[in-house]
């Protein structure tokens, strides 16, 4: 599958970084990259609409406050992990947790240490994200837990739901090249409770103690009806992948969907927010 990659010359460059992340976010971009004052946004070809894409740059230029370029790349499939494997940074959170890939110096740790391959993964942008889930998940006590992670990716959730004590997860992703990945990485660090499924949120039975979603907003909401039936009472419910100018949004369709909101943690303009099933 190859990757489309737009270049953005945005004047000034924030807040409308944050601006165009999020409407490129509504048309399905997937992943997001700062460097040097320009920002990268990546869309496979098969989820590009061209049209869409117009009229949202049509209705950018009508900003009088803003003056942007972009130009168009191709990114074919067999190239994409080298790009990754150059700008994926380690996630260190505190002395309780560090994700790192197979090419990253592993000194002295005293806390969790997962190793991760990347693979057909994208870019930096979800870092913050992964982030706040991670850290939040460490008070979760997920002792002997039945825990669902919804768009699985790498599979770094699950393997720390193991890690910390999960009985089962089911990691789902839409994409067999994840779920690929998933197993992977499961298998590189010892763990032999998860089970790595392709499928979308309709294909996910059963009951979940915990259940964990780093996605978008738009999937989010898609799927917030589901996990309300998906999960026991009293259940812990992580959502993530979004900014904290859509929590209140978030927060409240989910309490229309019979959760009850436990906490937000942000980081860097994105938001964490953490329920529990009435």
């Amino acid at each position: 599958m190859n990757y489309i990659e737009l270049e953005f010359n945005l004047a000034p460059f924030s807040p409308w970084n944050e601006v165009f992340v999020a409407y490129l976010s509504e048309i399905d971009f997937e992943s997001f990259q700062e460097e040097n004052s320009i920002l990268k946004a990546y869309i496979s070809e098969d989820n590009f609409d061209n049209s869409k894409f117009e009229d949202l740059m049509n209705e950018l230029k009508s900003q009088d406050e803003l003056n942007f370029s972009y130009k168009m790349n191709s990114v074919p499939q067999q190239n994409w992990n080298a790009v990754w494997e150059s700008q994926f940074e380690p996630v260190i959170i505190e002395n309780k947790l560090r994700i790192l890939a197979p090419f990253h110096e592993k000194n002295d740790f005293s806390g969790i240490t997962i190793i991760i391959e990347p693979k057909m993964s994208f870019g930096t942008g979800h870092h913050q994200t992964t982030y706040l889930i991670c850290q939040t998940m460490f008070g979760l006590e997920l002792e002997e837990k039945m825990v669902l992670d919804m768009g699985s990716g790498t599979g770094v959730l699950a393997i720390l739901a193991e890690k910390l004590g999960a009985k089962h997860i089911d990691a789902f992703d839409i994409e067999p090249w994840s779920v690929e990945n998933c197993d992977e990485n499961a298998k590189k660090n010892s763990c032999s409770r998860i089970n790595s499924l392709f499928g979308d949120i309709d294909q996910v039975h059963g009951k979940y103690d915990v259940i964990l979603a780093n996605i978008n907003k738009n999937v989010l909401k898609n799927q917030l009806p589901f996990y309300a039936n998906l999960i026991q009472v009293n259940g812990k419910l992580l959502l993530s992948g979004f900014f904290t100018t859509d929590e209140t949004e978030l927060k409240d369709f989910a309490i229309q969907n019979g959760f009850e909101f436990h906490a937000s943690e942000n980081r860097e303009g994105w938001s964490m927010l953490q329920f529990i099933k009435c």
